[in-house]
């Protein structure tokens, strides 16, 4: 395996930040997790490999796509799903950690908060909004990137 480039974004609630998007568009894989409201808003992005998305609270609309999504790599699995399940205001760590044990990565939304939670493994991240809703200071995203040596290594970007 090469070098893999994964942006994340989630809670853009109709609205991507223009400088995620440049990011994002850069990527081989970009994850989306949830609270995308305007399907629309996904066609800006456009990564080298394959988008996924999953449904947020607020997604219930956009039929096609799922509650759950997973990605794997010969280093370790990706579990994106939005969070709201695991506590209304607050996803519990404890809990996605239980629901996915066997996994590298938890990727959650929902907050609109940016996180990365490396305490212990699996690793429990979220990028925070990545539009104007509740952004908490400006847009957030993440950029994963898993080199050729099977090292992760997350960068958290905010922009005003």
């Amino acid at each position: 395996m090469m070098n893999t480039s994964i942006g994340i974004l989630s809670d853009t609630h109709g609205f991507i930040h223009p400088n995620i998007v440049k990011l994002m568009n850069q990527c081989d894989i970009i994850i989306h997790a949830g609270d995308i409201i305007d399907e629309k808003t996904l066609q800006a992005l456009i990564p080298k490999q394959k988008l996924i998305a999953i449904q947020g609270n607020n997604d219930t609309h956009i039929t096609h796509l799922n509650l759950i999504e997973k990605l794997s790599f010969s280093s370790g699995n990706i579990i994106i799903e939005h969070g709201h399940k695991h506590g209304h205001h607050q996803p519990s760590h404890n809990s996605l950690r239980a629901a996915y044990p066997n996994s590298k990565i938890i990727i959650y939304g929902h907050t609109h908060k940016q996180v990365i939670d490396k305490i212990k493994t699996p690793w429990i991240i979220n990028p925070g909004a990545a539009g104007k809703i509740r952004n908490y200071g400006g847009s957030k995203c993440f950029i994963l990137k898993i080199n050729q040596f099977q090292k992760w290594k997350i960068t958290p970007y905010v922009f005003n």
